[in-house]
């Protein structure tokens, strides 16, 4: 049962759209009445020269030299048999002894560099370039790190248990790889590490990045403060959201979430922003990622062209998201204090299918028809709300058709729709107890326009009015709409506008 909910703030109402340049809207129609051969044969062009090897490798000659090298795989034995398909080891570190002091102000970097990683995740590209699944590591996991020599001291170190992001405080990315294997039996064939400093760079030179959210998202510790709705972040800002650790009481595993949807976020804008099929914003791109990481020897330009080349049909959907099944958030170790320890068990099936190379989400039954409209992202999900409808007009039949398309996205209706007590209602009305806002906002998404009006005592269940204005319910969805063994959500799922 959902618990009462605290009054957030209301959604900031959508800007209006920007007018096109030239002002002239009869020429403006005429050209969007012609077919657009223009846009088509760039389109092709660029399709052309970065498919083509030649043209392809001599547009990103010279990007490897500003690339800062590290060998993870060094002196590496007994090492878990390779798979199909191409893993990555992708790991955020603190870096802010990058930052600049105005930098380090506004986006709340204070404190010293712990010289540690802040995010951990695995990311696998099929074999038929057609998938990416992103699985998250949980920094604080429980874990073990074999047996090693001190990079600094060159002391010897029995194998002994650490939380996971302490293995790169004690020995680097090799380190790291070396107990991230031991933990997954998945072979990493290749190594990327991003600062704070290479990601805002990272996020500028893509135009930002589009996020959206279905409640207020603030913690004071990082600076981040959005309203519900659509924002377009800057690297800095991106920064704040992927970091903040204090929005909700989900603490890490929930930041964990927000990295995924910044993820998806991340490869729609350049799969759908034309990132890919224009050579010169994709050599730009890469020439600030390759030259703002640190990365294994084998990562150079060619991958980076590779990776262009199979991620040129994806779309949202082709990427999907999980995290490692969690046995116990708050595992005691000795020694070490609280861990994240995983569910073995279910842990191992995980990476048995990276492994295999199969998908990590069941197929989803009954996916939208193309046209059919998005279903936008609430907080609290649908099914969790309980919805009593009344008629509030002399239209017959109006609280059936309004119960039966609250059901039909998944509201919890009685099935059993009466009539209001007036019958001139105009503009829908929803009353709700004002300990179930959250639950009542989830309602007024799917009944846009419709009027809030908070009625103390009512309990749990929303009440819907439905008024002369009814036209349609909008489609809505979890915001983090997790399905399947492994948690797994996929990337059209959690991004804007699907």
């Amino acid at each position: 049962m959902p618990q009462p909910h605290r009054p957030t703030r209301p959604a900031r109402p959508p800007e209006p759209p920007r007018a096109r340049r030239g002002g002239g809207g009869g020429r403006a129609r005429r050209r969007e009445g012609r077919p657009r051969w223009g846009v088509r044969l760039a389109a092709g062009l660029s399709v052309a020269v970065l498919g083509s090897g030649a043209v392809g490798h001599a547009v990103m000659t010279g990007l490897d030299t500003g690339i800062e090298r590290v060998d993870p795989f060094k002196d590496m034995k007994n090492r878990p048999q390779a798979g199909h398909g191409i893993n990555f080891l992708l790991v955020g570190t603190d870096g802010r002894d990058k930052i600049s002091p105005e930098e380090k102000r506004e986006y709340r970097l204070g404190g010293a560099p712990c010289h540690c990683t802040d995010t951990i995740m695995l990311v696998h590209l099929s074999a038929d370039k057609e998938r990416a699944s992103v699985v998250s590591l949980p920094r604080d996991s429980y874990a073990e790190v074999p047996a090693h020599r001190d990079q600094v001291t060159g002391k010897a170190h029995m194998a002994h248990p650490v939380r996971l992001n302490a293995a790169y405080a004690e020995g680097g990315p090799n380190l790291t790889v070396r107990t991230v294997e031991n933990m997954t039996r998945v072979k990493i064939d290749h190594y990327l590490e991003v600062d704070f400093t290479s990601f805002m760079k990272t996020v500028d030179a893509m135009g930002g990045v589009e996020i959206c959210t279905a409640k207020t998202m603030r913690d004071p510790n990082t600076g981040l403060d959005l309203l519900p709705g659509t924002h377009r972040l800057t690297g800095g800002q991106a920064l704040q959201y992927v970091r903040s650790r204090h929005v909700d009481g989900a603490s890490d595993l929930g930041r964990m979430q927000r990295q995924q949807r910044f993820v998806a976020a991340l490869i729609k804008q350049a799969t759908g922003g034309g990132v890919l099929l224009n050579p010169v914003k994709f050599k730009e791109l890469s020439s600030t990622l390759l030259g703002s990481v640190r990365a294994d020897k084998g990562f150079g330009s060619e991958q980076m062209l590779a990776l262009g080349q199979a991620m040129r049909d994806f779309t949202p959907s082709s990427s999907e998201f999980a995290s490692v099944p969690i046995g116990s958030p708050s595992f005691r170790a000795k020694g070490i204090g609280s861990t994240v320890k995983w569910d073995e068990p279910k842990a191992a099936k995980l990476f048995e299918a990276l492994r295999e190379d199969r998908p990590l989400a069941p197929a989803r039954p009954g996916k939208a028809a193309a046209g059919r409209p998005a279903a936008v992202p609430v907080d609290v999900p649908p099914p969790q709300v309980r919805v009593q409808v009344e008629n509030g007009t002399r239209i017959d039949g109006l609280g059936g058709r309004v119960d039966s398309a609250l059901r039909a996205t998944g509201f919890d209706t009685t099935g059993t729709p009466g009539n209001g007590g007036g019958r001139d209602v105009k503009r829908t009305v929803i009353t709700y107890d004002p300990r179930w806002d959250r639950s009542a906002r989830s309602v007024a998404t799917a009944l846009p326009g419709s009027e809030l009006r908070a009625v103390a005592g009512q309990g749990r269940t929303v009440t819907v009015i439905a008024g002369a204005d009814y036209r349609k319910v909008v489609p809505v969805r979890a915001e983090d709409p997790y399905q399947g063994a492994f948690g797994v959500v996929s990337g059209d799922q959690v991004v804007c506008g699907t």
